[in-house]
């Protein structure tokens, strides 16, 4: 499968995907309302109703399974991108199925229900490992980053930018820094292990949006030094 990045912009403009499938090649798209021109025989695309699994996950009811020969072009909302993962049988991050944007055959998904401290740290009950040789797209808010993991010195990152993250890493729910530093900032998970971890560069774009806001310097110091000032002071 090809696949080939037509555009790409910030928050003007969106990003369209086109994919090009070879005879007997299949992909599976999630998101198929993003499907905005085809070209194939009428046969070659066949739409579905997810397993139940899939539609509580998604929160969507269909998904559009495509076989090749035939092109696809989908459309991306804007602010967001899509990061192709080529994937082996010795794969072990876990992702938020959410973040699915399509899957190629041979792909297979086991849930993972998490020990009952991680669910507190991640505020989620149930983590997919996707395993197989193949290709799963991942969207996200803005790039994405990939960070190594250390088994010995601890990563910080931010709770609410982590895409994907190894099964066997160690996470813990931390802030660092001194006092000002820890009461102002997001929740951090502390991990340590092996492999990398998948990090969304878009999520604290809204913040920065609104620090570059011209609101006054009364109201931008109230903000900084009233803990939570960015919630009560708007």
């Amino acid at each position: 499968m090809q696949m080939i990045k037509e555009t790409e912009g910030g928050h003007t403009s969106g990003q369209a995907l086109r994919f090009v499938l070879a005879e007997e090649e299949q992909i599976h798209m999630l998101h198929p309302q993003q499907i905005i021109a085809y070209r194939g025989a009428s046969s070659n695309r066949s739409d579905r109703f997810m397993n139940i699994k899939g539609m509580y996950r998604k929160k969507k009811l269909i998904q559009a399974d495509l076989r090749g020969p035939c092109e696809v072009v989908t459309a991306l909302p804007v602010g967001y991108s899509m990061r192709s993962i080529m994937l082996s049988d010795d794969s072990d991050l876990l992702y938020d199925f959410r973040h699915l944007f399509f899957y190629t055959e041979g792909i297979r998904m086991q849930t993972r229900i998490l020990k009952l401290k991680n669910m507190f740290i991640t505020r989620d009950a149930i983590k997919v490992k996707f395993s197989g040789k193949g290709q799963i797209g991942i969207l996200t808010e803005g790039q994405v980053c990939e960070i190594r993991l250390s088994p010995d010195e601890p990563l910080y990152v931010d709770a609410g930018s982590v895409i994907a993250y190894p099964e066997n890493a160690t996470l813990q729910l931390a802030v660092y820094g001194n006092h000002l530093a820890s009461q102002h900032m997001s929740y951090q998970w502390q991990m340590t292990g092996h492999g990398s971890v998948l990090l969304q560069a878009g999520r604290q774009s809204h913040k920065l949006e609104q620090d570059l806001k011209d609101d006054g310097l009364v109201k931008r110091v109230l903000r900084e030094v009233i803990p939570f000032g960015g919630i009560f002071i708007k």
